[in-house]
């Protein structure tokens, strides 16, 4: 499979705490992948550099801020605007060349034609979320960046939420999302990176994390996050190396 985005020894410091620390991967076309770790790990640092939010203080990555799409976990919405003038709105300011046609194609494509003219502010959790992705769709990107897209929805909403995520799959989008939810890696990912400390410490399909933390094929995944950062931890102190963030 070809790279669709390459991020190349990325780090970012913010005085003298070191957020991320010589981050390197490749994200293939068509992949759905999970970024995954403890809090303060430097998930939505990472997504936020590779979305051109702020920049790193070393390192490279492949497509510019404007080839990706950014979905950050609290949307940047009008709540007192329509769907439809939030999109139009987002469509200027991206310079979209057409703003009305590109309205038009993310209400089809998100399944919100019948709230066009709701005032986001009275919509329900599931459907903001999916205004939230919609903005970031509208220069229709090959890289669809996700940062805690269900963190605030209950369970039916999380449930169309990914059957919307994996229709962009479907289609070509390539998708990579942040979650605290494992077992939403588990069930939807292709693949899991695992940060620690601001390291990428883990690469890999989920069944390879689950036999990492000594978990057979359908096991906890969460549990076997838990257990191989911990055997991470306790190997780098026997070592005299920095540990690393535990759970």
């Amino acid at each position: 499979m070809s790279a669709v985005l390459s991020v190349r020894a990325l780090a970012k410091s913010y005085g003298g705490l070191q957020a991320l620390r010589e981050v390197s991967f490749d994200i293939h076309e068509g992949e759905l992948a999970a970024l995954i770790g403890p809090n303060g790990a430097g998930k939505t640092t990472l997504l936020s550099i590779i979305a051109g939010i702020q920049g790193p203080s070393a390192g490279t990555i492949s497509r510019a801020p404007g080839d990706v799409g950014w979905a950050p976990q609290y949307p940047a919405l009008y709540s007192k605007l329509s769907v439809a003038e939030n999109l139009e709105l987002f469509a200027r300011l991206e310079k979209v060349s057409d703003p009305r046609a590109a309205v038009e194609r993310m209400l089809d494509q998100t399944g919100l034609r019948e709230r066009a003219g709701a005032a986001v502010g009275r919509l329900s959790g599931g459907n903001r979320q999916r205004v939230n992705v919609a903005v970031a769709l509208l220069g229709e990107p090959e890289v669809l960046l996700l940062d805690e897209p269900s963190a605030s929805l209950d369970p039916e909403q999380r449930e169309r939420l990914w059957e919307f995520v994996a229709g962009l799959q479907a289609h070509g989008t390539t998708v990579v999302f942040s979650t605290h939810n494992v077992s939403e890696a588990q069930r939807h990912a292709g693949r899991v990176l695992v940060l620690a400390d601001g390291r990428l410490v883990f690469d890999g399909a989920p069944r390879e994390l689950l036999a990492a933390g000594g978990e057979g094929d359908g096991g906890d995944l969460e549990g076997a996050l838990v257990r191989f950062l911990r055997e991470r931890a306790s190997s780098c102190t026997r070592a005299g190396a920095h540990p690393g963030a535990e759970l």
